[in-house]
């Protein structure tokens, strides 16, 4: 059964006193779909559970909740469900959803749902959100504008797509201040009523095209962050920069990695400025950022931005950046082998990230591929091939880089290791040691054709889940492989012979 104990909470109060006594529909027994069940039956609400996996289905039954099949939804009664809230990665044109929508029954994202908890106080005071959001860097952001609030010694959580769902952090007792919440794409199209204190809006390239339908679609789902007190954009990013003509914030700011106009976080003679919440305030020096190079500078800033909106002075915001270190996965220095480094960036799921991740490094022995997700490659590839030394390619698009590269940059080795070569067709534990041993295959494949003061860059430009079980296994893969090597696995290819 799940386990609940009553609490003395509020009344619902008019925005959720529709659902008390009433079945709510979960979308998906995810994270997210878990995280629904206390929240719901607090209001006085039944959940009921839905998912196109048997496993997920019986696990929530084992827990004691209804649950309903796909399947038998088709033909639903509607009426009887005040409310369906989905998961983030459910489409709006999935059968469960549409069907939902066509008889009139609301659907929500459980970003949408924990903002209407919040605001009705059933956990507590209402807090300050501050939204992150952009194809790159949500992550770092978030966790930085974490570490400058802890730094103020303001009572904050970092959650949403980071891995803690607001839900859960709303519950905590004690309840945190203000919420550093990162957002996907796919939680902000499900989240029209989210008005942050501050909101941030870092870059916005490729990604996703195949949920939203097209750029635009992407791109109005992030500029849902840029509604609420203060709206932040990233101006050396076009997307971003002309999505601040378009910001219902009440104030809106840019921050760049050059010099600021008035109105504007930027760099001056290697110091963090602001001059957009004051004349100028020095608020860190660039050194002190961890990832370094352009891209986490722009982070910083971002992250400063959303902090000083809300009067986290410069001194905490230098504390916090100081404090702040890059996580795992993201530009990871593993190991250095006879002048040779190897960095695992598994975080770089799209084209944009990988860019950054490889203009960070003079010369590149590329490790990429996997699934695009409908993004194209052609443009990073001929910005980067001067710095390319070689690539190795792994995963169902691989083919599609190779092409790329055939094209822009003819004269650069390139290995392609599909996934076929070894993927699995059993269990789970067979299909990961078939992905582990691709992964050990592109690595010796890289490092031969690695020389001392070269970089083996794991920046695949691409999802992880047509091999692996999600970027952290590929990155701990590449790492292990990585661990594996002897003196003797490098430079033992001709990087001019094989095109």
């Amino acid at each position: 059964m799940v386990e609940h104990s009553p609490r003395a909470l509020r009344s619902p109060g008019p925005m959720l006193e529709f659902l008390r006594g009433r079945d709510v529909l979960v979308a998906g027994w995810g994270v997210s779909g878990r995280s629904l069940v206390e929240p719901l039956l607090d209001i006085g609400a039944r959940p009921v559970v839905t998912d196109g996996g048997a496993a997920a289905l019986a696990e929530a039954a084992g827990l004691g909740l209804d649950v309903a099949t796909t399947t038998e939804l088709e033909n639903a009664d509607w009426s009887r469900f005040a409310l369906v809230i989905t998961s983030p990665g459910w489409r709006p044109d999935s059968p469960v959803l549409a069907s939902a929508v066509a008889e009139g029954t609301p659907v929500w994202g459980d970003v949408e749902f924990a903002w209407w908890v919040d605001q009705a106080r059933i956990y507590g005071p209402v807090r300050k959100w501050l939204v992150v959001t952009g194809t790159n860097g949500k992550t770092t952001t978030t966790q930085m504008t974490h570490a400058i609030l802890r730094a103020a010694g303001i009572a904050s959580v970092a959650c949403g797509n980071i891995g803690l769902p607001i839900l859960d952090a709303l519950r905590r007792n004690p309840g945190p201040q203000v919420l550093a919440v990162e957002l996907s794409s796919f939680q902000l199209h499900w989240a029209p009523s989210v008005r942050p204190e501050a909101g941030v809006v870092l870059n916005v390239a490729e990604d996703h095209l195949d949920w939203h339908g097209g750029l635009d679609a992407y791109a109005a789902a992030k500029a849902r962050a840029l509604v609420g007190r203060v709206g932040v954009v990233g101006l050396d990013d076009p997307v971003a920069a002309s999505l601040a003509r378009k910001s219902k914030a009440r104030r809106t700011v840019g921050f760049r990695v050059g010099v600021p106009a008035d109105g504007e976080l930027g760099v001056v003679d290697g110091k963090l400025l602001d001059r957009a919440f004051t004349k100028a305030a020095i608020l860190a020096e660039v050194g002190d950022i961890s990832p370094p190079g352009p891209a986490g500078v722009a982070d910083a800033l971002a992250a400063s931005a959303l902090t000083r909106a809300i009067d986290v002075a410069p001194q905490f915001v230098r504390e916090g950046l100081i404090e702040h270190k890059v996580g795992p996965h993201r530009s990871a220095f593993v190991r250095e082998l006879a002048g040779v480094e190897f960095v695992d960036d598994s975080k770089a799921t799209n084209p944009h990230a990988a860019r950054s991740s490889i203009l960070a490094h003079p010369q590149v022995v590329w490790v990429a591929g996997g699934q695009l997700k409908g993004a194209h490659v052609e443009d990073l590839v001929e910005e980067v091939a001067d710095r390319l030394v070689a690539a190795v390619l792994i995963g169902a698009d691989a083919p599609v880089i190779a092409a790329a590269l055939a094209r822009h940059a003819p004269e650069v080795p390139v290995v392609e290791l599909i996934a076929g070569d070894d993927a699995g067709m059993g269990d789970e534990a067979s299909k990961a040691a078939a992905a582990d041993a691709v992964m050990g295959r592109a690595v010796r494949a890289a490092a031969g054709f690695a020389r001392r003061g070269d970089t083996v860059l794991l920046a695949p430009a691409a999802a992880s889940l047509d091999m692996f079980e999600d970027y952290t296994h590929r990155g701990r893969s590449f790492a292990a492989a990585v661990h594996a090597l002897e003196d003797g696995d490098l430079g033992t290819t001709d990087a001019g012979g094989l095109r």
